[in-house]
């Protein structure tokens, strides 16, 4: 081993390389999955029609009254699907409007089938449609929310997917206006059901069952979450998009949707609190039901005719005496993953782990102070991209006494570059006594020859942090920063290969090498170039090869990424500078940038 640091630093920036290559290694890829699904989210909100057959999951579907304790499915399909306009115009239905979210609850089931963001709209276009998060079934890409009853044949026809629900109070469904429902069946049965919302995505559902049967009747409650028809995801193993849920004593349940295509059926064990439902990378639709009730937490999959994923529960059996009441109720959350919303409804109503909703990742720890301090800073300059240039400096400040001490060492071991030169060439031909040597120099100088590795190093679950907080958050879905930059989530869209835009024609994802990712190799580049040239030719060539290799690699990450990536070189070249200034090492920046300019003499020369 012919220079320690230098081995170590290779071996730290090839463990970083292939760490990164894992993780992000599909990010072309999935660039072009997500502007094909902005396409296709473009085209729904525009109504177009779909292609596919539709789900069948309507009036068609049998209540569930065989007593079998058994959560409706669905019937196989029958007919075409309606444009959404039409299967919205096709029932029914009581309005929703709030400050956040519009739309409308289906009297045909008493569902949770319409509902649109105010806030989020499909792209960075200011006339770009709302995002449409839930859809009737009769329609393209069917999902909604239903609750109901299954019990025996002395209970009657129960409220199920098919039930003809009568308006009975109220108008319009506002935070300050609930509105109730009701029906009666053939054995005197009367179900009044109240929904109620707050500001925000938080719907309460309460169920009354007046029993004036003449007899004691039994029944189970249900709640479902249907999606029809399998979605578009990221495609990236880091973020979890599928089927989630908090129950018992399993904790956190994360299933894929490839996960319940091949299991068809995957039921945890029974629990008395918790969430359960489905969730995207910004949007999620789940269901709390009654803290302190016992149910069954289940998630299914059905191939019948278009793919439907459903996660649902089933209370325990009550029992209603004649002339009584019973109620239940069940919360829906139906909305935008925000942190600060999504933290509250798990404090203020008591939700077990509902911050899981958003997936934090294994470097939870991390990434969660991280947004909370990019967000805190966001309000007190006004823009994300300042805020993270900010929270650079910040975390800059936080390991200074570190990477002081590992710049410090980096200058010593500049200092004693002669005395390291003399011994390879006095050792050269034995190995072992040119590393014992280097050994006493080392510690004769009290060097660290690792203490290099430490500013790269400590790197690593900081940027992945921040890469899972630019990912994953929906206060960073697009979020501006200046000029060109219009979404922080979203890579950096120019590109030298057209002379960033001035040419007209555009260049394949791969090629995506804009300003930024740039900016970034060019620091990355003269933060190596700060160092000796390593001796070893296959060292030497991957510290040259290594800021081209980064360019690619990161031009395809969200561009806030990037821009803290350029901007942490830009703040280590000067601490590394002024560090080496005061340690009286030659700084090696100017000579190596010299060196690749000057004409190399010939090997006779």
């Amino acid at each position: 081993m012919d220079n320690n640091r230098n081995f170590l630093i290779t071996i730290a920036l090839s463990v970083l390389i292939l760490t990164l290559w894992q993780v992000f290694y599909m990010n072309p890829r999935i660039e072009e999955q997500r502007q094909a699904a902005q396409i296709e989210e473009r085209q729904a909100a525009e109504t177009a029609p779909a292609a596919t057959s539709s789900s069948g999951e309507n009036s068609d579907i049998p209540a569930p009254s065989s007593g079998e304790g058994a959560v409706p499915g669905s019937a196989n399909p029958s007919a075409a699907p309606l444009d959404r306009a039409a299967a919205v115009a096709g029932s029914a239905r009581v309005k929703i409007e709030t400050p956040r979210i519009s739309g409308s609850i289906n009297l045909t089931g008493a569902r949770l089938d319409d509902l649109l963001l105010k806030d989020y709209r499909v792209t960075v276009e200011k006339d770009s449609p709302n995002i449409q998060l839930l859809n009737p079934s009769t329609g393209p890409d069917g999902y909604y929310v239903e609750t109901g009853y299954v019990g025996g044949e002395a209970a009657g026809t129960l409220p199920g997917p098919s039930t003809e629900w009568t308006l009975a109070e109220g108008d319009t469904l506002t935070p300050s206006s609930p509105v109730t429902l009701s029906f009666t069946n053939e054995k005197g049965l009367t179900f009044k059901r109240t929904f109620s919302v707050d500001e925000n995505y938080m719907f309460t559902v309460s169920d009354t069952v007046e029993n004036a049967s003449g007899a004691a009747v039994a029944l189970r409650n249900y709640g479902r979450t249907t999606r029809i028809g399998t979605p578009k995801t990221s495609g990236i193993y880091i973020l979890h998009e599928g089927l989630i849920g908090v129950t018992g004593e399993e904790g956190l349940q994360e299933i894929d949707y490839s996960d319940v295509e091949e299991e068809k059926r995957i039921t945890p064990a029974k629990s008395s609190d918790g969430w359960l439902g489905i969730t995207d990378k910004y949007w999620a639709v789940t269901m709390v039901p009654q803290n302190g009730r016992e149910f069954q937490p289940r998630y299914t999959y059905s191939g019948d005719g278009k793919p439907r994923y459903q996660a649902d529960y089933l209370t325990d059996e009550i029992t209603v005496a004649d002339g009584a009441s019973a109620t239940s109720e069940l919360m829906v959350f139906a909305g935008a993953k925000e942190v600060n919303v999504v933290d509250a409804y798990e404090d203020d109503r008591g939700i077990r782990q509902f911050e899981l909703l958003i997936d934090w990742g294994w470097f939870y720890f991390i990434t969660k102070p991280m947004f909370y301090l990019i967000d805190w800073l966001f309000k007190l300059l006004g823009n994300f991209g300042v805020a993270i240039l900010a929270t650079t400096v910040v975390v800059k400040l936080i390991f200074f006494p570190l990477a002081n001490k590992s710049y410090k060492s980096m200058a010593n071991m500049k200092k004693v570059q002669p005395a390291m030169m003399e011994i390879r060439e006095k050792y050269a031909d034995d190995k072992m006594k040119q590393q014992q040597a280097m050994m006493e120099l080392y510690k004769k100088e009290k060097i660290n020859p690792i203490a290099g590795c430490w500013p790269i190093l400590i790197q690593i679950p900081v940027f992945f942090a921040l890469y899972k907080v630019l990912y994953v958050t929906i206060e960073m879905r697009h979020a501006p920063f200046f000029g060109w930059i219009q979404d922080l989530s979203a890579p950096d869209p120019t590109s030298i290969f057209n002379l960033f835009g001035l040419l007209p024609y555009d260049v394949p994802a791969f090629l995506l090498i804009g300003v930024w990712p740039l900016i970034m190799g060019i620091t990355m580049f003269l933060q190596m170039r700060m160092n000796p040239t390593p001796p070893d030719p296959t060292q030497a060539m991957i510290f040259n090869w290594m800021p081209v290799v980064f360019t690619f690699m990161l031009a395809t990450f969200p561009a806030g990424l990037v821009i803290y990536w350029a901007w942490n070189n830009f703040l280590s070249i000067v601490q590394q500078g002024v560090i080496m200034k005061r340690q009286g090492a030659k700084i090696e920046l100017w000579d190596n940038l010299a060196g690749l300019f000057k004409k190399k003499p010939k090997p006779a020369e």
